[in-house]
């Protein structure tokens, strides 16, 4: 046996907090670090297996050998086994040999709180001490304006291995070379937040990363960490915020994750009931093992500590809200109190967004949550999740079943698309057009349009413009933006020579200039999770399958009056009532030629008139192009 100093980062105070679960920065402690003992440079190591009969850190350094370098258990029954083994150095590859008590199992375990891993499919641990000279303090001064419920969050969705990729040599895009490409291009589109979908080390590309192995290691796939950090730093210079989608919600069985850590169930939920999970044959988190707890928070606090992530979307909530999801009867035992919420989930979702918004009140926590569990978005101490924001899925899929159906049939199904409007201040809403809605047989958002290739763009155009008139904050997922025609592909790249055609051109140009209505009309935001924010002026007209509202922000001097007409025919001379107003200026029309519309329905002169209309005693008459939204200022 070689030589495993006694050392520890650990005080009494970080045991205790330990095992009570409430220690949130684990990964200061637990993992590997580079440190000098004694004069004597090399690695600290620490693992908790607190049912190991050994543990013994194999890698390059020792052939991989078990035994050689053996870690000594603490005294505390903590469970944790830590040393220092000299000479280990920057780039070492390791992984755990744990021996257990539970049947003499062995197995050998990447780290849990490994900052760098192996390219897969190699599954190793690599030591990595992260160090940045950050350049990005002007960002994190502003950034809790940026990131405000009361400031414009308009938000690009992107899949880093198929956004674009390196053609001639068939490759994913670096972070490198990322920070050039993608960050010109978000910049470029307006979008304030970009959001990836998870860069946590994962072994299996058709899984998206949402099976992930190395929860404190961006994937090795595109670079180094430092390189993902300038990344980060490069959307920061350029004034955009960036957000990781977190997946504290399953992980995967492969043999050197998570799962049966210590050759017992440790971070997975012992009972099947509630630690498998039938839908996506992966593990369940043990929400209610306090060190289990911590590994999730201490987890979420890292990204917003090292690498100054703007917020987390956090996947799949709903189903760790309820005991029965995606289970049959018999398949789940209720709670205490007779229900099928999962309160351990729901403790500890509380915790996490407490948590995060106590050390980092500028940034934003999202929920993808898809039920009506009431008050995700409110906080705590009222009862509610403590979310900052949530997806709304309702909208979703009733704004694209709607846009669905041939015109001529919306008249009927004029509910479909205001419903929306019944609950969306309910909650602070995030409107998504994801990744989830382009893949396995749904089509691409452009091929759900119906009609002709011209009405299916101004419907595209037609969709995203009622998305960004419509209260709360948006997302749209890559490609969406200039009318990819396939559905979304991981392993291929966006189909970038769209851009050379009109038409897709034309979207990508309305989406553009989307975002920077967005950013420049306060009224689209400054009340956008409030009904004082919003005013129906008509929606009733299902007729001509018509709406009308108007948006608010703080100043009474301005408003934003939204028209939408859901069919191909052209509306002349339509009259819309209006408060008694002094003047009404189109500002923006999604049937422009620049954005390859017809061009022929401007409202250049607006004559209001004191003529009643829908229960309004002023009205004026206004052109409203085929499949087509006008934008008007309105100014008391």
């Amino acid at each position: 046996m070689k030589e495993v100093k006694v050392h520890s980062l650990f005080t009494e105070f970080d045991i205790e907090l330990f095992k009570r679960g409430h220690h949130y920065r684990l990964y200061e402690k637990l993992g590997s670090h580079l440190i000098e003992v004694d004069g004597e440079k090399g690695t600290y190591f620490a693992v908790w297996a607190p049912s190991a009969r050994s543990v013994s850190v194999i890698g390059d350094f020792n052939y991989w050998v078990e035994g050689d370098h053996q870690l000594n258990v603490r005294w505390d029954e903590s469970g944790i086994w830590e040393g220092f083994i000299p000479g280990v150095e920057q780039g070492a590859v390791y992984k755990y040999k744990i021996h257990s008590h539970h049947n003499d199992v062995k197995t050998e375990k990447a780290d849990p709180y490994a900052k760098r891993c192996e390219h897969p499919p190699k599954t190793a641990s690599v030591v990595w001490d992260l160090k940045k000279d950050w350049k990005d303090g002007q960002w994190m001064k502003k950034r809790k304006s940026k990131n405000a419920l009361d400031a414009p969050f308009s938000v690009y969705e992107v899949h880093l291995g198929s956004w674009k990729k390196q053609v001639e040599e068939n490759r994913f895009l670096s972070y490198t070379e990322l920070a050039d490409e993608l960050v010109t291009y978000v910049k470029e589109m307006n979008f304030t937040h970009v959001e990836f979908m998870p860069i946590m080390e994962f072994p299996y590309d058709p899984s998206w990363g949402y099976q992930i192995t190395g929860y404190y290691a961006p994937s090795s796939r595109f670079g180094y960490p430092e390189e993902f950090m300038t990344l980060i730093e490069t959307f920061h210079k350029n004034d955009i915020g960036v957000i990781l989608d977190w997946v504290p919600s399953h992980f995967p069985e492969d043999a050197h994750g998570l799962g049966m850590f210590d050759g017992t169930a440790l971070y997975e939920h012992p009972d099947r009931k509630k630690g498998y999970h039938p839908d996506w044959k992966s593990l369940i988190f043990n929400y209610e093992r306090p060190q289990v707890k911590a590994f999730l928070i201490s987890n979420a606090l890292f990204w917003l500590d090292k690498y100054h992530i703007d917020g987390l979307r956090v996947d799949a909530v709903a189903s760790m809200l309820f005991l029965d999801y995606s289970r049959e009867e018999g398949e789940w035992d209720p709670n205490i109190y007779g229900g099928n919420e999962y309160l351990g989930a729901i403790d500890f979702l509380k915790t996490f967004n407490e948590e995060v918004y106590k050390n980092y009140p500028d940034v934003q926590t999202i929920a993808e949550e898809s039920t009506s569990f009431p008050m995700v978005s409110k906080p705590t101490f009222i009862g509610g999740l403590g979310f900052g924001m949530k997806w709304m899925m309702g909208w979703m899929h009733d704004t694209l079943e709607y846009f669905a159906k041939e015109p001529v049939y919306r008249k009927h199904h004029q509910n479909e698309i205001t419903f929306s409007l019944n609950y969306a201040f309910t909650e602070n809403f995030m409107l998504p057009l994801s990744h989830d809605e382009v893949v396995y047989g749904k089509q691409s958002l452009i091929n759900k349009m119906p009609g002709d290739q011209w009405q299916k763009f101004a419907n595209l155009r037609l969709l995203f413009g009622f998305m960004y008139l419509h209260p709360g904050t948006k997302l749209i997922f890559q490609g969406g933006e200039f009318g990819q025609y396939d559905e979304w592909n991981f392993e291929k790249s966006l189909d970038w020579h769209l851009l050379d055609h009109d038409f897709n051109k034309g979207i990508n140009t309305f989406v553009k200039d989307l975002n920077l209505l967005y950013k420049n009309q306060k009224p689209l935001f400054e009340k956008q999770f409030s009904h004082e924010g919003f005013e129906w002026i008509d929606y009733g007209d299902a007729e001509n399958s018509v709406l009308c509202f108007i948006r608010k922000g703080k100043s009474e001097k301005k408003k934003i009056l939204a028209v939408f007409n859901f069919t191909p025919v052209p509306r002349h001379n339509y009259r819309i009532g209006l408060p008694e107003l002094k003047s009404i200026e189109e500002i923006f029309s999604s049937d422009a030629k620049i954005y390859h519309g017809s061009g022929d329905f401007q409202n250049r002169s607006i004559t209001i008139e004191n003529i009643e209309q829908h229960s309004r005693a002023h009205s004026a008459e206004i052109q409203l192009p085929p499949l087509g939204m006008s934008i008007f200022e309105v100014k008391s």
